[in-house]
């Protein structure tokens, strides 16, 4: 058999090209043979290390505090709005089983019996009798007093003063009061020491002040300072304004002066009242 010509593939039929100014074995046209491009290391990578989370900065000690005091004060007033609300249902409930109504004050008669300012040392001298009706309209609510201290004001001079003792007013009725007020060498000031011997008439102001307290069956509720004002009265020295029947049918007696005795009580806290 005869011998195959086969072709020559690769770099010996298509050399690689040779840059200008270079041999095919890389030297230069100079003879000289270049350095040889150094290698670049691998780079290293680094070992894991482990890294712990940074700790929160510590908390304050005003921080803190001031943290308590909010949370206090929002409990406090979660719980202050929870009581009102109860309150108001109790409230609410006894005013439909009870319907109450407060009890009503009138001064059903009055007389000045002394009232003499000395004009040399400006003292007064004054004794008053008066008689105050008191009525509880209610049904099942009885009211309680505890001792009542009584003034008697003109133009807004002491005139005199007084008390009475505790009392209770029952459901559904009517308790008359008599009080007698009474001073004796008390200083005024002389201007009004002058106004009061110019008066023929004098207008009263009655004030009561005392503690009270309401009674549901079984339920007492504690006692509040109240202070009862009796206004539009006026009364001449000596002279009797009294709603009872003439004692002596056969002499009548002179018409008394017309007079509106109102008595409101309020409620009172410290020098004001509501």
């Amino acid at each position: 058999m005869g011998d195959r010509a086969y072709a020559t593939t690769g770099a010996a039929q298509n050399p690689l090209p040779v840059p200008p100014g270079r041999t095919a074995n890389g030297a230069t046209a100079n003879g000289t043979t270049p350095k040889p491009v150094p290698a670049v290391p691998p780079r290293a990578v680094p070992p894991y290390q482990y890294r712990p989370k940074p700790y929160p900065p510590p908390r304050s000690r005003y921080t803190s505090r001031r943290n308590w005091c909010c949370t206090c004060c929002l409990w406090f007033t979660l719980i202050l709005i929870g009581l009102v609300f109860l309150a108001a249902i109790a409230a609410g409930v006894l005013y439909v089983l009870y319907h109450p109504r407060k009890p009503t004050f009138n001064v059903t008669s009055l007389r000045l019996i002394d009232l003499n300012v000395s004009s040399s040392s400006d003292l007064l001298t004054a004794r008053l009798n008066f008689t105050v009706t008191a009525r509880n309209p209610n049904q099942k609510i009885s009211f309680s007093y505890g001792d009542v201290s009584i003034s008697a004001f003109s133009d807004s001079v002491d005139l005199a003063d007084g008390s009475i003792p505790a009392f209770v007013l029952d459901p559904n009725n009517v308790t008359i009061i008599p009080i007698s007020l009474s001073s004796s060498g008390r200083s005024v000031d002389p201007s009004e020491a002058s106004d009061l011997m110019k008066k023929k008439s004098y207008p009263l102001e009655i004030e009561l002040d005392t503690k009270a307290g309401v009674k549901i069956g079984r339920l007492r509720s504690f006692k509040i300072a109240i202070r009862v004002s009796c206004t539009g009265i006026s009364v001449k020295e000596s002279k009797v304004v009294s709603m009872a029947p003439s004692p002596s049918p056969r002499v009548p007696p002179p018409p008394p002066p017309s007079i509106d005795a109102k008595c409101k009580p309020k409620i009172k806290i410290l020098s004001w009242t509501f």
